[in-house]
């Protein structure tokens, strides 16, 4: 090798050594592997009205305590498209909270379950595992996402995973979680029929459990969300489903962070899918698209 060739090999390999940071970037996952995650969806209410605002004294505590996306924003007015954005990375032509309007898409579930982690999904209200029905009580099905994918409706034991809320408890007390855990509160708790105060009281009785798991304190991540707001706003110059809190509660998150990054529901998607490397669905994957990751401790 000639003399100048050689040097220069050399000063590159003192510059770069095995398993330096340039190395590691391409496997690294720019979140945290997360042990779990824990996603809630509340209702119908803009950042403004939950953050900072003496109705809301528990998230306002939360905000403090924890990271936040902000600005962050929903995708589109109703409810419905919402979540499935959350969970399918797009909306799939649905613009109302139709009730038989079923989605062949892939979702999140199938991302998880080919990763061989687990999930289910806590919803109050819902009278039985798997029911198919558009109401009962205070339980609404525009707010279950998971229940719209053929692959899952149609699917009894993965049907079996969508449960009412009171389960939550047991899976708590016996250690049992599944890796991702959704929970959806009723009509009430979720603001979308209650003032913000009840909401908030609700969030002050579930979110302690959460934190007080095992499987949060040991790497696990909460995201708490509002499904949209009340106005028009939206990511990137672009209309939306309004300018809505976004919280990231972790061991790991940068305490009274606020980013300033825009974003929105798809960007939250692409953080869990980045955090456990699922892949991207659809609009999670575009470009434009942020993953979170500022919100936490590197």
């Amino acid at each position: 090798m000639m003399p100048r060739l050689r040097t220069l090999v050399l000063t590159v390999l003192l510059v770069l050594p095995l398993g330096s940071p340039a190395v590691e970037s391409a496997t690294t996952p720019a979140v945290p592997a997360f042990s779990h995650i824990f996603v809630i969806i509340m209702e119908n209410r803009e950042v403004g009205e939950v953050v900072n605002t003496s109705q809301a004294p528990f998230i306002t505590k939360l905000a403090r305590d924890y990271a936040v996306a902000n600005p962050y924003y929903a995708v589109t007015h109703p409810s419905l498209p919402n979540y499935i954005a959350l969970t399918g990375g797009d909306t799939f032509g649905i613009t109302d909270d139709c009730t038989d309007c079923p989605v062949t898409g892939e979702n999140l579930a199938d991302q998880v379950e080919a990763h061989q982690r687990t999930w289910k999904a806590y919803m109050e209200g819902l009278p039985a595992a798997c029911f198919l029905g558009s109401s009962s009580g205070e339980y609404a099905k525009k707010h279950n996402p998971f229940v719209y994918y053929t692959n899952i409706a149609t699917n009894p034991a993965r049907c079996r995973q969508v449960v009412p809320l009171s389960e939550l408890d047991t899976d708590l007390s016996r250690g049992t979680l599944p890796d991702l855990v959704w929970i959806t509160p009723d009509m009430c708790h979720s603001m979308h029929d209650c003032e913000t105060r009840e909401g908030d009281r609700w969030l002050a009785t579930i979110v302690p459990k959460v934190l007080a798991s095992r499987a949060w304190r040991d790497g696990g991540v909460l995201f708490v969300t509002w499904d949209e707001g009340t106005s028009e706003a939206g990511c990137c110059g672009k209309p939306g489903g309004g300018k809505v809190a976004m919280l990231a509660i972790s061991p790991l998150s940068r305490r009274g962070y606020r980013s300033s990054t825009e974003s929105n529901h798809y960007a939250l998607l692409r953080t869990i899918e980045d955090a456990w490397s699922l892949g991207h669905l659809r609009h999670a994957g575009d470009a434009q698209t942020p993953v979170l990751a500022d919100l936490f401790q590197r």
